[in-house]
């Protein structure tokens, strides 16, 4: 259960680092009003959503109690994060405020995650 477990939090950075990354990618098209909201930023969060639940399901599975409280303000974070990705995907163009909220978000949750025991 271990080696499942690695692969789930190796997957769930790889989800940050897409989204992350992709968003980090556009600031500099914001200027000349071509940055968008890319596959890479929703397929992201979208793992980030998939591999968080898993990991606390394993958690379960394996008769542990997670930090709820943490596993809570996290999911909220990700859920206000792809509403976010949601309504701003099929824009033409969006905004640096719009492009900062989604690596804010998803930058808050990772700190959550490393900051909170």
């Amino acid at each position: 259960m271990e080696i499942v477990k690695g692969i789930l939090v190796v997957l769930h950075l790889v989800g940050f680092g897409a989204v992350f990354g992709s968003t980090l990618s556009q600031l500099s098209l914001v200027k000349e009003g071509r940055a968008r909201i890319t596959p890479g930023i929703l397929h992201g969060a979208t793992l980030l959503f998939a591999t968080g639940l898993l990991l606390v399901a394993s958690i379960y599975m394996l008769g542990g109690e997670p930090n709820n409280m943490k596993i809570g303000v996290k999911t909220l974070v990700l859920i206000g994060l792809i509403v976010v990705i949601l309504v701003n995907r099929k824009k033409e163009n969006v905004s640096g405020g719009v492009l900062g909220a989604i690596a804010g978000m998803s930058l808050l949750n990772v700190a959550l995650a490393v900051l909170w025991h």
